[in-house]
């Protein structure tokens, strides 16, 4: 079926490349701007859900582009593309078709912090989504730019002081009508690229920039609060120039493991997947970067970058005289250039010439595409809801790195949710929430619009408070059965297969709990299995496949009349095993944290005249940041940590220091801190800690 569709694929985009005055209607019902990541997973979103979907994309053939690295998923961007699957999403299924090399990161921790990766050929992957695209109802594609929005007054029976009725083009005055608009701009919006002392305008090399009317209706028509990010992207290399010999090399998983739930296997055969090889700097480079830096205008600037993938001029200034990895990566089967991840660079062409020739196997290295940074403006999350609608503009949803986020998987992840919420509200339909408590896109959403960015935003497993529960095993059945039954983005064939999967599970659950015998009698049955005999209890089947050296296949060749039927499930029923006490422990703080999401909070609601006791400071605060629920969130034990040792403290001055460093440490929404403090300026403390979310 995929190859039938990407045989077709070329007369799709000349069909697709029309003008707007071709367009068959004017009027949709969602209209997405962008064709990044965040774009395609929303436009594909909305169409599912049934609505009238516009694409609006500046080119055709650049929907689902990997602008920087070739590759997907890994700790904590795994766990998001198995939801995005999971909720029928695009990206999870065009990994397992583009995918050359796959491996699981973590391997040595838990399940629960799996990470799920692959090297992807960039054009199978732009194909894969085109594709699907072309073979999704109710969705159109339209090349064109966006001028501006389209704001009216708002509808007065609903909350926000806008409305978005649909968009202008820039190639003249023709106007779109749309009951919602979901904006997708990725590093367009207001784009700078960087290159040694050149500046020019742009998102991404080699692409127009966008319309600088677009952010001029956010900020100045709609009074969004903007801010400034940046990030880069490292030269490509000639793979031919490369000393393979003075690198090392790493193997992929044997056996690839399939981000879709509906996949059993990827496309990529076990003994065709591509190497990737690992180097690392030398003093030759700290040196060329710092005879460049009077030359490198990007990294001069205080514009914010990301954090956990910072350039290799960043890593030299902030980390001296240590040798930092470099992964040369694939970029496809037939590609002849090599990803070198963790050297995005912005310092002038000859300039990366030499640094790429100081690390060993590149001494003779040719640059293909040389490294570029870009600065550009994000719409600050805290003015958005959970449905990722901007709270005070009616219609409008935003998505991708224009919440502040970096990354095709937390990209895509909102783009799902912001179609799904922007299909709703054009349908008529309550806007939904992901909880922080069943999935990594609600921990994303509830942290991008709780506490806001000062950086891009990357997601990891440690920002989850609950991943015993949110592991990528059983993300199908957190998220599928609901995605079918309640928000209506699944179909009924994932849909089938998840209630299949879940009835299959429950069944050898039981199955294994019946299985109940004295420990002697289970070293009989398992002798190579050591059971202490002091053992008093009788051990069920679950009870045993929490040992580490037992597995479900053995426990099928001892019980095969009752087990053998479930082997195809052997990993997943381990893993269920071995988490079930750990999910047995946390299900009453996730029931208390969903009471407490469901205590909805008025968006119209008048903090200055509600008759309780709160400072005249904290209700100009709620009022500014409106939350839209009652909920509270336990802090990390990093913060409870520091405020055990301000505990230990008994200078007064020392603790105000303390106080104004946690601002940047402290959650969004309550810390934990013992009940029996007693110094004033402790309790004081406690007050602002509670508050800090709306502080910040």
């Amino acid at each position: 079926m995929l190859t039938k569709k990407l045989s077709t694929l070329h007369s799709f985009l000349l069909l697709a490349s029309r003008r707007a005055g071709h367009l068959a209607r004017q009027q949709y019902d969602v209209i997405v701007v962008g064709g990044g990541h965040a774009g395609a997973e929303a436009a594909a979103a909305a169409a599912r859900m049934g609505a009238e979907t516009l694409l609006v994309t500046q080119k055709i053939h650049t929907i689902g582009v990997l602008s920087c690295n070739p590759s997907l998923g890994g700790i904590g961007k795994g766990h998001l593309v198995k939801e995005i699957d999971a909720l029928d999403g695009l990206c999870g299924r065009a990994g397992d078709w583009a995918g050359i090399y796959f491996s699981i990161l973590n391997r040595k921790k838990g399940p629960a912090v799996w990470g799920p990766r692959a090297q992807l050929d960039r054009q199978r992957y732009r194909e894969f989504i085109q594709a699907e695209l072309l073979g999704t109802p109710r969705l159109t594609v339209l090349e064109g730019s966006v001028e501006e929005l389209q704001v009216t007054e708002p509808n007065p029976e609903e909350p926000g002081h806008h409305r978005v009725t649909g968009i202008r083009l820039a190639n003249g005055s023709h106007q779109i009508s749309a009951r919602s608009v979901v904006l997708t701009t990725g590093t367009f919006l207001s784009g700078s690229l960087f290159m040694g002392q050149t500046t020019s305008p742009g998102g991404r090399i080699g692409d127009a920039p966008s319309s600088a009317g677009l952010s001029y209706t956010l900020q100045e028509r709609l009074g969004l609060r903007v801010g400034r990010l940046r990030t880069g992207t490292p030269p490509r290399i000639v793979k031919d120039s490369v000393d393979f010999s003075l690198v090392e090399p790493h193997l992929p998983d044997k056996h690839p493991t399939p981000f879709s739930f509906l996949n059993t296997h990827v496309r990529c055969k076990p003994e065709e997947q591509l190497l990737c090889y690992l180097t690392c700097t030398t003093p030759g480079v700290e040196r060329v970067v710092r005879e460049s830096l009077h030359l490198n205008c990007h990294i001069q600037q205080d514009t914010k970058g990301p954090r956990y993938c910072p350039s290799i001029e960043s890593r030299v200034l902030r980390f001296p005289g240590r040798a930092h990895q470099v992964w040369l990566e694939p970029e496809g089967v037939n590609s002849d250039l090599l990803y070198p991840q963790g050297l995005s660079m912005t310092m002038p062409p000859d300039m990366q010439l030499l640094l790429i020739r100081e690390i060993p196997g590149m001494q003779r290295a040719e640059i293909h595409t040389p490294g570029y940074g870009v600065q550009y403006d994000f719409v600050c999350p805290t003015q958005l809801s959970p449905a990722l609608q901007v709270k005070s503009t009616q219609g409008l949803f935003l998505a991708g790195q224009i919440n502040g986020t970096t990354g095709y998987e937390e990209a895509a992840a909102q783009g799902l949710w912001a179609g799904v919420n922007a299909a709703r509200w054009a349908l008529s339909m309550p806007p939904l929430a992901l909880s922080r408590t069943e999935s990594y896109i609600g921990v994303l959403i509830d942290d991008l619009i709780s506490r806001g960015v000062t950086e891009p935003y990357r997601m990891f497993t440690s920002r989850a408070e609950f991943r015993a529960s949110l592991r990528p095993d059983n993300a199908d059945l957190r998220l599928t059965l609901k995605g079918f039954e309640e928000v209506g983005c699944v179909s009924s064939l994932r849909y089938q297969e998840a209630v299949r999967v879940r009835d299959s599970l429950q069944e050898a659950l039981a199955a294994l709990q019946t299985l109940t015998l004295s420990a002697p009698n289970w070293t009989k049955k398992l002798p190579n299995i050591r059971i202490s005999e002091v053992k008093t209890t009788s051990l069920t089947g679950v009870d045993l496949l929490q040992y580490r050296d037992v597995s479900f296949e053995m426990l099928a060749s001892a019980f095969p009349e009752c087990l053998s039927r479930f082997t195809e499930f052997s990993q997943r029923l381990k893993i269920e095993a071995v988490y079930r006490f750990h999910c047995e422990l946390q299900k009453k703080e996730i029931e208390r944290i969903q009471k407490e999401e469901n205590m909805a909070l008025p968006q119209d609601i008048d903090y200055f005249s509600l008759p309780v006791s709160l400072s005249q400071e904290v209700r100009e605060i709620l009022d500014r940041f409106r939350p839209s629920t009652g909920k509270r969130r336990e802090d990390h034990a990093e913060t409870n940590q520091t405020i055990r040792r301000i505990e230990k403290r008994s200078c007064v001055q020392e603790m105000h220091l303390y106080l104004s460093e946690m601002t940047d440490k402290l959650p969004c929404k309550g810390v934990c801190i013992p009940q029996n403090v007693q110094n004033n300026k402790l309790k004081c403390l406690r007050t602002c800690a509670i508050f800090m979310f709306y502080i910040r």
